[in-house]
């Protein structure tokens, strides 16, 4: 409690009392999510109207059309639930990041997880056809999602083996070793898109570049139980998070053990980015514009940061995947040349707004 209360403190110091704004940026924000909701639902190379959603997702006694019913509950209720849930993954993601490294410009592909991950689906993309076969039937179908998952796991845990020494793990060593694993990934991903062919060079452009075109209910069922879990325990780390930006001395002297702290922060970033980057591919800057856009308005408070976090990321995912299925419609555009385009120029402005506040 002392950490919670002199973390709130720090951020007031810093920010002015932003309490009430933070307690108000939830429900607004959960509003703001439905909309999209709704709004994801009607848009597409067949527009809908309210109606005809509302009656594709709800009617069973032939008031709706069979095409507003497929088009709603097939293709469209899947692929906006998918959006919804990689988005809130990748913003909390980043919020303990940043709480974690004390920096609004940490993302989760420094914990090394999504350069891990996109090694093992680029050599599952290459050279799976001499394993997959082995692999039981019923996983074949999401060897893929599964290889991303465990190529994620596997970086973060040798990351952390790195930056762990004498029971104590270095914030600074963990920044440095997930630069130096993520470069070693990208030679070898290198290697692997040399050695592809035409069409698996397709399909690395495609998944390096994200998409949640390919949702359905299995894969759903796959993840979502996952990232639910850890969105839900993601709050209980709030309180020392807080203690933490106060320093990782001052934080252990209120009580917080910041070694379990780091070791929680590191394995929930891992299992929500590497279950993200394993169903949607490569989707960047989520991470990073999320939860620095909220810092800005209602301070550091995690408590109300890691949830608004989570609401921010989902809608921002979703409406990037609305631009991205209309924009060249009936085409598709990948999804993370949207957000790249909308997360670009915004960590621009955190690097320019940053070395102006050192000038001052």
């Amino acid at each position: 409690m002392s950490g919670l209360v002199l973390g709130a403190g720090a951020a007031r110091a810093d920010f002015g009392d932003r309490t009430r704004l933070g307690r108000l940026a939830v429900p607004v924000l959960l509003a703001a999510l439905l909309v999209c909701f709704l709004a994801s639902l009607m848009t597409g190379p067949v527009p809908l109207s309210v109606r005809a959603v509302i009656a594709g997702l709800f009617a069973s006694d032939g008031t709706a059309s069979l095409r507003d019913i497929a088009i709603v509950r097939d293709i469209r209720l899947p692929r906006t639930v998918l959006a919804l849930l990689v988005g809130s993954a990748l913003a909390v993601s980043g919020a303990f990041m940043q709480g974690l490294f004390r920096n609004p410009l940490a993302d989760p592909g420094l914990a090394g997880v999504s350069s891990g991950a996109s090694l093992a689906a680029v050599a599952t993309i290459v050279l799976g056809h001499h394993w997959i076969g082995h692999m039981p039937q019923f996983l074949q179908p999401y060897a893929l999602a599964v290889a991303a998952f465990l190529g994620g796991l596997v970086s973060t845990l040798m990351l952390y083996l790195i930056a762990t020494r004498n029971g104590t793990t270095s914030v600074a060593t963990l920044l440095l070793g997930g630069i130096a694993l993520a470069a070693l990934a990208g030679a070898a991903v290198g290697v692997l898109v040399f050695l592809s062919n035409d069409q698996q060079l397709r399909d690395l452009t495609f998944w390096s570049l994200g998409s949640v075109g390919g949702a359905d209910w299995t894969k759903i069922l796959a993840v979502g139980p996952v990232i639910l879990v850890l969105l839900a325990l993601s709050p209980l780390s709030a309180d020392g998070l807080n203690a933490l930006a106060l320093g990782e001395a001052e934080a252990s002297h209120l009580g917080i053990s910041t070694q379990w702290l780091k070791r929680g922060a590191i394995l929930l970033v891992a299992g929500l980015t590497g279950v993200a980057v394993a169903v949607s591919g490569t989707i960047g800057f989520i991470g990073i514009v999320a939860p620095h856009m909220l810092r800005l308005m209602i301070g550091p408070d995690h408590r109300y940061l890691i949830p608004a976090s989570a609401c921010l990321g989902a809608i921002l995912l979703l409406l990037a995947d609305m631009v991205a299925r209309t924009i060249v419609s009936p085409a598709e555009l990948p999804i993370g040349i949207v957000t790249a385009l909308i997360g670009a120029p915004m960590f621009l402005w955190i690097l320019l707004r940053r070395r102006a506040l050192v000038d001052l």
